[in-house]
């Protein structure tokens, strides 16, 4: 199916400005490295020494790839949302809170699900395209 040229056009502002959030959270993350390490330590994560370079390149490489549309972008994409989903279930665990503190965790993690849902249809909009780069 051939998709007119403004449709690919607005695919792309799509892909940009949904990577933006990884790409300016990996770069947050090497501005503020120690305060992160000491977040992730703080919500109980293991080997973040370890673990945070791991996310800083999957936030900056994954996000450049979804937002170019390189090589690998639907896989980057997918590999963003498990990442995205993973990240609520360590964050925003809305059922361990009360009152105003589990309203903001509940709209932060369905903030999430629904950043997640944006990239698995990218994921399927690539995919549908025969653009498996």
């Amino acid at each position: 199916m051939q998709i007119p040229i403004r449709f690919e056009k607005l695919s792309t502002v799509g892909r940009v400005g949904l990577a933006s959030l990884f790409v300016l959270g990996g770069i947050n993350k090497l501005i503020n490295y120690s305060a992160t390490l000491d977040a992730m330590q703080s919500a109980g994560l293991p080997v973040v020494d370890a673990l945070l370079p791991l996310v800083i390149a999957l936030e900056l490489g994954a996000g450049l790839m979804v937002a170019f549309g390189a090589r690998f972008a639907l896989f980057a994409a997918l590999a963003l949302a498990m990442f995205t989903l993973a990240t609520n279930l360590v964050f925003h665990d809305f059922w361990n809170f009360n009152g105003q503190q589990a309203a903001v965790e509940l709209a932060l993690f369905f903030k999430n699900v629904s950043i997640a849902g944006g990239l698995i249809f990218v994921a399927a909009t690539l995919s549908a395209r025969g653009h498996i780069r």
